[in-house]
């Protein structure tokens, strides 16, 4: 695959790991310049995701990514339906945001604590 980077350079090489924030780790790579006239080869590299312009993937992987998802509806599952179950996160179902609802109602707001001790 190639990764272009937001400074211009390219990386040219096999994806070994791609992680949720984009980080890229890439074997057998060949590094160009953003002027195009220097190339490194380079045993393996890292690219961090927030530097990263855009990605050219070739046409084989959404072809192999096109038959899993032909072979796993054939089995029944969707990608939806691997990791079924488990917490909905950390505070397991008090709400999204805020303190928890144990001061409603209390005169007490979110922040900065009873009206009484706040800069009049």
């Amino acid at each position: 695959m190639l990764v272009e980077l937001k400074n211009g350079e390219t990386y040219n090489g096999h994806l070994v790991t791609c992680d949720s924030w984009m980080n890229i780790n890439l074997r057998e790579v060949i590094c160009t310049s953003k002027d195009g006239d220097r190339f490194w080869r380079l045993p393996e590299c890292y690219i961090r995701g927030s530097m990263i312009k855009y990605l050219r993937i070739p046409d084989e992987i959404f072809d192999m990514v096109k038959e899993d998802i032909v072979v796993n509806k054939a089995r029944g599952r969707t990608d939806n339906q691997k990791n079924r179950g488990g917490s909905r996160g950390a505070r397991q179902g008090f709400g999204g945001r805020g303190g928890g609802g144990n001061n409603r109602g209390t005169g007490q707001q979110q922040r900065g604590g009873p009206k009484s001790f706040r800069g009049k």
